[in-house]
Order: structure tokens, then C-alpha cells, then sequence
């Protein structure tokens, strides 16, 4: 398990060349617009979108597992918390398919539980496997586009 920081800036390049510097590693990960770093000392998948307009520089947390089981034993934690959720099983987000449950913080911080099973060539799902709109007691898909940045 390790903990994961999705950041938006400015200059993916920039962004980069500094992160690669500061943890002493090059990126997991590396598509238009988007960079990864899984890092095990310390453990942090640290996840860079390149998002210029954004006004907030955080985009969103997450906790990265490497089981099913974990995924689902946090669906079924926020369930029994009465906490706000939105799952998402075998949903193509982030160049990965993934099986994942988004809650929000009191404060809008939105966190994400997921598991990557298979990595991809499209950021996003096509609009075809779009999920339809989530119920008022879920939270937004949490894809990370310029107009939803909280």
C-alpha cells in the first residue's frame, strides 16, 4: 500500500525535471499531459496533470493497493460509515484500468482507494463506457479535468 498525491501544474516538463531530481527517479509513467512516479522510499505513487488553468495545485489524494480485497474492504468501510461513494470496477482513468472507490472530506479533499489492474493507451474511458450520472449521495467520478478541479 502507499499513498498517492495527484498535483496539478503549471508545466508537466518543469514538474518533471523536479520531481525526478527530488525523489532521485524517473517517472512510472509518462503520456500527454500526465506523468507518474511509484516510489518506495518514500511509498508514494506521486501523480502529475498537467492542468496550467487550474487554481487549486492539489488535485486529488488516494491510497494505492495491490489487491482486490483491499478495494474491497474500503467500498465496504465507507459503506458501513455512512460515508459518501462512488465505485468503480474494470474503469479505464489515469492511462490504467482500475477498480476503485472516490469518497469526498468534509473539506472537498476527494480521496480515492484503488487497485490498477492493466495500464492503457487512453487516459480517460471512451464516452460509451461512461458510467451514467452518479446518485446525489456519491461524489464525481474524479477524473481530472480543468472544470472539475475543486
Amino acid at each position: 500500500m502507499r499513498v498517492q498525491l495527484a498535483l496539478n501544474v503549471k508545466d508537466l516538463e518543469k514538474a518533471v525535471e523536479f520531481y525526478s531530481k527530488a525523489f532521485g527517479a524517473q517517472p512510472n509513467k509518462r503520456k500527454p499531459g500526465y506523468a507518474n512516479f511509484a516510489l518506495d522510499h518514500p511509498p508514494l505513487k506521486l501523480v502529475l496533470l498537467e492542468n496550467p488553468d487550474a487554481t487549486e495545485r492539489l488535485n486529488h489524494l488516494g491510497v494505492e493497493v495491490f489487491q482486490n480485497q483491499d478495494v474491497e474492504a474500503a467500498i465496504e468501510r465507507l459503506g458501513a460509515e455512512g460515508l459518501p461513494r462512488e465505485v468503480e470496477i474494470d474503469k479505464t482513468c489515469c492511462y490504467a484500468r482500475q477498480n476503485k472507490v472516490w469518497s469526498v472530506d468534509p473539506d472537498g479533499a476527494r480521496w480515492e482507494w484503488y487497485r490498477v489492474l492493466a495500464n492503457t493507451e487512453t487516459f480517460a474511458a471512451p464516452a460509451s463506457e461512461a458510467r451514467s450520472e452518479p446518485q446525489a449521495s456519491e461524489v464525481h467520478s474524479g477524473r481530472p479535468q480543468a472544470s472539475e478541479v475543486p
